[in-house]
């Protein structure tokens, strides 16, 4: 067996998650201790009220839905992903915030988002962002889909090999960069330090 290509096929799943290879990563995401603490601190970033209507792009198993979910209590969290079996999955993990209606997860990829019947307080995407076809176009759209004053948080803990705190560094430029290029204002970055660091940057409509 070619480890470098069972690699490789991993790797891939953890972009665009499909039968079995997907279901494993869709464990892994939703088990491994770092993923959790960052999905969560995302949200805490987001200061997500009871009322607030929320969006994240790319959700993966669902682990930060729960975490808005769990907050925005009178409110309703919406997601959108790329991979059936992620919507499966975070269905499962948010059963009953689906069945009340106060989730609603859809599959669709970043380019083509669903009708959305009310704007949204606050957006996020944690790891995403790079998947995105033209980003910046992309982030226009989400920024069209907020309320004035409205919130959005995109995260980034780069995978190469290799990353450092420096590599971190980069990413959150490019990303204020897009986010302003898209004409978001008041950008700010905090810092997860783990290895390498996880960057978020916060900006608003």
């Amino acid at each position: 067996m070619n480890l470098d290509l069972v690699k490789k096929a991993m790797a891939r799943q953890f972009h665009r998650p499909s039968g079995m290879g997907g279901r494993l990563a869709g464990w892994v995401m939703a088990h491994r201790s770092s993923n959790r603490r960052r999905n969560r601190w995302v949200v805490s970033l987001l200061d997500v009220r009871p009322a607030d209507r929320v969006l994240e792009v790319g959700f993966g198993p669902g682990i930060a839905i729960a975490e808005l979910s769990r907050r925005a209590t009178a409110g309703v969290v919406y997601g959108v992903d790329h991979s059936d079996v992620m919507v499966r999955q975070a269905t499962r993990r948010n059963a009953a915030a689906v069945r009340a209606r106060r989730v609603r997860l859809v599959q669709a990829p970043s380019d083509r988002l669903p009708a959305f019947d009310e704007p949204f307080d606050a957006v996020m995407a944690v790891n995403t962002l790079g998947m995105w076809p033209e980003p910046a176009r992309r982030l226009a759209e989400l920024r069209a889909l907020l309320k004035p004053g409205g919130r959005i948080a995109i995260a980034s803990q780069p995978r190469c090999p290799g990353a450092t705190a420096e590599t971190s560094a980069r990413a959150a430029q490019e990303i204020i960069d897009q986010l302003r290029e898209a004409g978001f204002a008041r950008t700010r970055v905090e810092t997860l330090p783990l290895k390498p660091p996880v960057v978020c940057v916060l900006a608003e409509h």
